[in-house]
C-alpha cells in the first residue's frame, strides 16, 4: 500500500492525514513535539465565533486516534525528498509522497525595541494574552487589574525595516477578538486598538469589528505607536500620532499588547536548498501555481498544507489540509 508522510502534526497535518485515511491512503505524521496540535494548543477561543480552541483540537485528536493514524513524536526532520524523509537521528523513512505542514513562526517582538517587550513590565504579545486567557488569569505584572489597555497592530507585519513586508492576515481580527475578551473581563477598562488600516476579510469579521465598537465601546485609533516607556508610577506611556486628525498623542496605559505577525520558518530556506522547493519573497514556501496548484510544490510528489505557504486562518488551514490530501490521492493514483 502506498504511503504519504506528513511533516508536521498541527491542524493542517492532522486534517491531511484524516482526509487521506478516508480515501484509503495510509499516512505517517512526523511531529517534532511530544503532542499534536501545533500552535492551536496555545489558543483560547477562535474568531469570529469564540469557539473554544480546545474543543476543535480535542475533536481532531480523537479522530486521529480513532482511525489509527500512525504518529512519530519528538522527531526532527533533517531533510526529505518525494520518496523519503531523513530524521536528525539518522533514521530514514520511505514513502510515496510528502506533505509539508510545518506551519509558521511568530515574529520576535524583542526586535522592535522601541516597544519595550522583554524590557518593561506590562508589555505583552498577543500570544502571551492567549496563554493568560487559557490560564484564566489576566493581570498586570504586579497582579493588579488593568484599567487602560492598548493593542498595537502590525508588529512584525508590513514592516520593511524588519524584512517582514507581507501582511499576516489574521492580526487585525485577533486584535478585535482579544479586545472584546478584555472588555468582558474588565468592563470598566478603556481598550484601544492602534492600527494602520483594518483588514476584515473573512465571514463574520466585519460584523465582529462593528460589535467591538458599538457594543463594547472599544476605541480604534488610526496611527502607529512610535515608542513606549515606563512611568514613575509603574504604568507605561505611549507616543503615537492620530493620522486621521494629524495630531500627536501621548497616553498612559496599564498594559500594551503587541499583535505579532506570522513569519516564515527558518527551516524553509534549508528545505528549499536541498529539495528544489522555492520560497516566496516573504520566505514562505511558494506553491507551483497560486490558482490551480496552490497545494502542490514545484517538485512532483511534494505538497503543502496550511500556513507553511502563507499566513492563513484556522478555517483556511483545515481546508488546505483537505485540498492537499486530494492532490496527494490524485498523484498516487495516477
Amino acid at each position: 500500500m502506498k504511503r504519504a508522510i506528513i511533516i508536521g502534526g498541527g491542524i493542517a497535518g492532522m486534517q491531511t492525514a484524516l482526509q487521506l485515511k478516508s480515501q484509503g491512503i495510509e499516512s505517517l505524521i512526523v511531529e517534532r513535539e511530544s503532542e499534536l496540535g501545533g500552535k492551536l494548543r496555545d489558543w483560547h477561543v477562535l474568531f469570529p465565533s469564540f469557539t473554544p480552541a480546545a474543543d476543535v483540537l480535542s475533536e481532531m485528536r480523537h479522530k486521529i486516534h480513532a482511525t489509527g493514524i500512525e504518529i512519530l513524536f519528538s522527531a526532527q526532520v533533517a531533510d526529505f525528498s518525494a520518496t523519503e524523509v531523513r530524521l536528525a537521528d539518522g533514521r530514514t523513512l520511505g514513502c510515496d509522497a510528502v506533505v509539508v505542514a510545518t506551519g509558521f513562526s511568530l515574529f520576535d517582538a524583542k526586535i522592535k525595541e522601541e516597544y519595550g517587550y522583554g524590557i518593561y513590565d506590562n508589555v505583552f504579545t498577543s500570544a502571551d494574552v492567549e496563554r493568560m486567557l487559557n490560564e484564566g488569569r489576566v493581570t498586570k505584572a504586579d497582579g493588579t487589574t488593568p484599567k487602560r489597555i492598548a493593542f498595537l497592530h502590525c508588529v512584525g507585519s508590513r514592516d520593511e525595516k524588519v524584512c517582514q513586508s507581507h501582511c499576516s492576515k489574521v492580526c487585525c481580527i485577533t486584535g478585535v477578538k482579544q479586545a472584546m475578551e478584555m472588555k468582558r473581563l474588565f468592563p470598566d477598562a478603556d481598550v484601544f486598538n492602534f492600527y494602520m488600516d483594518i483588514r476584515m476579510f473573512g465571514p463574520g469579521y466585519e460584523e465582529l469589528y462593528r460589535e467591538a465598537q458599538l457594543k463594547h465601546n472599544i476605541h480604534f485609533v488610526r496611527g502607529r505607536i512610535s515608542e513606549a516607556g515606563p512611568t514613575i508610577d509603574g504604568r507605561l506611556q505611549i507616543k503615537a500620532e492620530d493620522t486621521l486628525t494629524g495630531r500627536p498623542l501621548r497616553m498612559s496605559i496599564d498594559m500594551l499588547v503587541l499583535l505579532v505577525g506570522m513569519r516564515a520558518n527558518d527551516d524553509n530556506t534549508r528545505f528549499a536548498a536541498t529539495t528544489g522547493l522555492q520560497q516566496a519573497p516573504s520566505g514562505f514556501l511558494a506553491p507551483r501555481d497560486l490558482f490551480l496548484s496552490n497545494v502542490k510544490s514545484p517538485v512532483a510528489g511534494i505538497f503543502y498544507a496550511g500556513a507553511v505557504s502563507a499566513p492563513k486562518s484556522i478555517g483556511e488551514v483545515i481546508n488546505d489540509g483537505s485540498a492537499a490530501a486530494s492532490a496527494v490521492a490524485e498523484y498516487l493514483n495516477a
